[in-house]
């Protein structure tokens, strides 16, 4: 879920303009068993997020997809985004468009219209704004909270409950449990006490 994931639900974050921010709600589940002695992370799983204003946010994945992208499965749930509104829905994955309704896509936006960073080069956009001093297409906060939602999916599968998210202070609301999942004993000496 964390590398997918990451790479799917960043936009997600991005459209609903919660960059710097993320969910009051995470569940999920495992939808196969894990390999026993294998690894420690649902390879096939179900998570729903929930969001202050509340978008429902719903993070799926199976076999139907290859693990780097590809297509095994036409007709199951593949790597992608699909967002839901009153006029339909859009479909994006890494080259492709699709929506209920194709004339939206052949819409073109009025010039009032919000635009969003344009970047189809990330490593040459990190070079550019090392030079210039301009803000990346990505910034840390929002790597970071890109990762953090993918890792907030995982504790909630491995716990199998609903758990509540402070999305201010980063940690789980009233769950002693949950929040030891947030951080682990730091190796010796690559701790704190070495700064």
């Amino acid at each position: 879920m964390t590398d997918w994931g990451a790479h799917h639900n960043d936009i997600v974050l991005w459209a609903l303009e919660m960059d710097g921010s993320g969910p009051v709600s995470v569940e999920g589940k495992q939808l196969v068993e894990m390999i026993p002695g294998g690894y420690t992370a649902a390879s096939e799983y179900d998570v729903t997020y929930t969001y202050a204003n509340g978008v429902v946010h719903t993070c799926k994945s199976t076999t139907a997809s290859e693990w780097h992208g590809g297509v095994k499965d036409p007709q199951g749930q593949q790597h992608g985004i699909q967002f839901h509104g009153s006029d339909g829905w859009i479909w994006v994955t890494r080259g492709t468009i699709q929506a209920s309704n194709r004339q939206i896509l052949r819409e073109k936006l009025p010039d009032h219209a919000q635009r969003v960073y344009f970047s189809n080069d990330h490593m040459g956009n990190f070079i550019d704004c090392v030079k210039t001093r301009k803000a990346p297409i990505c910034p840390a906060e929002i790597g970071h909270r890109s990762a953090s939602l993918c890792h907030l999916g995982v504790i909630a599968i491995r716990l199998g409950r609903k758990l509540n998210w402070d999305p201010v202070r980063e940690q789980f609301v009233g769950d002693t449990e949950a929040n030891t999942y947030l951080s682990r004993n730091m190796r010796k000496p690559y701790d704190y006490e070495m700064i």
